[in-house]
């Protein structure tokens, strides 16, 4: 668990607590993101750290007010629909429309309620970004980073995307080789292994109400 809180934690923290530089975006027409992948990352980036430190003083007196900035500005940049289906797996097969629609609300729910907080603690981390793999024809690539951190060895930090209506949206964050994804995948296998789907959901509900009675 001390892994998956590690990747947890870079997924929503990472984009706010590194030092961006600027990066020209192409104009955007009738909805339709035309930016790169790397470029929609970076962007993301920016926009959530200026806002971090323009609501500082907010943030700081009020912490909750993170999962609102993280529901405007992050959420959206996120496939969860994807996320939960290479979560589930086997399992998202085999589930009912209601089922997968309620695992995906309460596993989104689950990340930005466990995870946001850690966007007030991530400050002044330096970013290199390496050549991105994969085919933009084909609307699945891998933006590849570097996080540098000073005194120690940097720590590579991948995001896979995939590209839904001519918009980039991030779907797995790998820390240091380590994927999201595949990390709740064994842990949600093995609780549907042993009290079935309905009995996950009950769970992933149980600890979602915990999360915002403490807050």
């Amino acid at each position: 668990m001390r892994r998956m809180a590690v990747i947890g934690a870079v997924l929503f923290a990472l984009l706010a607590g590194v030092g961006f530089a600027a990066v020209p975006v192409a104009p955007v027409a009738s909805g339709v993101d035309h930016t790169t992948p790397e470029a929609m990352v970076k962007r993301t980036g920016d926009e959530l750290l200026a806002r971090l430190r323009k609501d500082h003083a907010q943030l700081k007196a009020h912490p909750d007010r993170i999962y609102g900035l993280v529901s405007d500005l992050l959420l959206p940049h996120f496939d969860f629909t994807t996320m939960s289906r290479w979560v589930l797996g086997r399992y998202w097969r085999t589930a009912t429309p209601a089922q997968r629609k309620q695992f995906v609300n309460e596993f989104r729910t689950v990340l930005v309620r466990t995870y946001a907080t850690a966007l007030l603690e991530y400050r002044n981390q330096r970013i290199r970004y390496l050549p991105f793999h994969g085919d933009v024809a084909s609307g699945d690539v891998t933006v590849r980073t570097v996080v540098l951190q000073p005194g120690g060895r940097g720590i590579p930090i991948d995001y896979r995307l995939d590209r839904r209506d001519g918009r980039w949206m991030i779907y797995d964050v790998s820390v240091d080789g380590v994927s999201l994804v595949m990390t709740y995948r064994g842990s949600f296998a093995s609780e549907i292994r042993r009290i079935g789907m309905d009995g996950l959901l009950n769970k992933l509900r149980r600890r979602n109400r915990q999360l915002s009675q403490a807050r």
